[in-house]
């Protein structure tokens, strides 16, 4: 998680876009997840591996808390 916040800090989303800190924005299909697609559509420089250490029960996609808790 802590690779996935500095890829967050790192682009500037974080503090200058509220699609990055908003899960429902990100999650475009409103299915209650977020995909690696779905969060590189919001974090371009988002790499596979930050996604996979904020997906903390693996299942490729991250939940609502997931992705609060990536944020900080």
């Amino acid at each position: 998680m802590k690779k996935f916040l500095a890829v967050i800090l790192a682009t500037g989303f974080a503090s200058t876009a509220a699609v990055a800190a908003d899960f429902t924005a990100v999650d475009a299909d409103q299915n209650g997840s977020v995909t690696m697609e779905e969060a590189k559509a919001a974090l371009p420089n988002l790499s596979e591996d930050a996604f996979k250490a904020a997906d903390g029960d693996q299942n490729g996609e991250l939940s609502a808390e997931e992705w609060a808790a990536a944020q900080g």
